[in-house]
């Protein structure tokens, strides 16, 4: 989670309909064998590695953000978190990427770089922010520098030497109000200002937004057509 993000919601985040409909998400792409140690990489507050400390069997985590202060250690679920500043090269069992491509300048580097410092057979988890239509003032203030195919993430997984397991897309059913919201704004009906579209919402519409989600979870695996999020699946051979 973007510590930008984590200053806007607070102490709301997890139950941020966005959010935690995303943890839900992860944990199911992950499907039934847990992960032990957790590598999360572009890790901000921590909250999708905190979140399967929480509610899985997993064991420990890394969190890996060249914006944090000092290296440091954490608690989640009565399981060692640790914060560090640099990747090191570590035996996990997971890599987390999440919304971390899409900040750089050369993505498949820091890819490469990874998966050359966790074992064979490692699982990554990768989620970007798909379509470039859909480009708004929320990405340039979240500093973006792309948005994502789902065929043109792949491409830069395989090109890191991984193996694609799965591709997805997901808040295919919040597609259209986001679409419709972005577009107003370039076509000069909103003004397009460089700030987070992250907004505390009131409790019905973040759980009618929650509800919208959590729908498309059933199907989770089958969408290649369309959504906001696209995330993909891979190991290291």
């Amino acid at each position: 989670m973007d510590l930008k993000e984590l200053d806007i919601l607070g102490p709301e985040v997890e139950r941020h309909w966005y959010y935690s409909s995303k943890a839900e998400a992860v944990k199911r792409l992950l499907g039934a064998v847990a992960p032990t140690r957790i590598l999360d990489v572009g890790s901000g507050s921590g909250f999708f590695p905190r979140y399967l400390l929480a509610h899985t069997e997993a064991a420990e985590a890394w969190c890996v953000d060249t914006r944090y202060d000092a290296d440091a250690e954490a608690i989640e679920a009565g399981k060692p978190v640790h914060f560090r500043r640099s990747v090191p090269s570590l035996d996990v069992d997971l890599v987390l990427m999440m919304d971390v491509l899409e900040h750089l300048d050369d993505d498949a580097a820091l890819l490469k770089e990874v998966a050359a410092k966790v074992p064979r057979e490692s699982r990554f988890l990768i989620s970007v922010p798909a379509f470039r239509s859909l480009w708004s003032g929320h990405d340039d203030f979240l500093e973006h520098r792309r948005r994502y195919t789902l065929a043109e993430l792949e491409a830069i997984v395989r090109g890191a030497g991984l193996r694609v397991r799965l591709g997805t897309y997901y808040f295919g059913l919040v597609l259209p109000i986001a679409a419709i919201l972005r577009w107003a704004q370039r076509a000069g009906l909103q003004a397009r200002p460089a700030r987070s579209q992250l907004i505390r919402h009131d409790p019905v519409v973040n759980a009618i937004l929650k509800g919208l989600c959590r729908a498309e979870l059933p199907f989770l695996r089958l969408n290649r057509a369309a959504g906001l999020t696209a995330f993909c699946l891979a190991e290291k051979p």
